[in-house]
């Protein structure tokens, strides 16, 4: 009984050990990218800058992605929790938005179709490339 207690605490350990780790490497692109923003003189935001050299250091596997995979999930997971303090500050200028609710509308529909017109354009022309890539791969009779 002792070792299934002790297999436990383990796994339990090193699942903390894994999310303090993955956190340390998110926060620390995350502060990288804050730094290198107030650098340049805040022209892009730093939470940007953070995940662009995150990606670039799990591009080039100078991080492996099991050590962000765990903590990654959990902040995806949670994602809406993220969006309450941004609803709270948005309320804020609840008077302006009442104001101008009408343009924020048609910029809403506007780049929504704008978005979906240039995915379904791209969809398609990598569609015809496969297709074409399918028809010359098989064999001829």
């Amino acid at each position: 009984m002792e070792d299934f207690y002790l297999r436990i605490v383990n796994f339990v350990a090193k699942k903390i050990e894994e999310m303090i780790r993955g956190t340390f490497f998110i926060l620390f692109f995350y502060f990288i990218g804050e730094l290198v923003s107030v650098m340049i003189g805040r022209f892009v935001p730093g939470s940007v800058l953070g995940m662009v050299f995150l990606f670039c250091a799990l591009f080039f596997k100078l991080i492996k992605p099991e050590y962000v995979k765990d903590a990654a999930t959990v902040i995806t997971k949670n994602m809406a929790v993220f969006f309450v303090p941004v609803a709270v500050g948005l309320m804020t200028y609840f008077d302006l938005l009442k104001q101008h609710w009408v343009a924020i509308l048609a910029a809403i529909a506007v780049s929504s179709v704008l978005v979906i017109v240039s995915v379904a354009f791209v969809q398609e022309r990598f569609e015809k490339r496969k297709g074409k890539k399918d028809e010359s791969e098989q064999p001829q009779d």
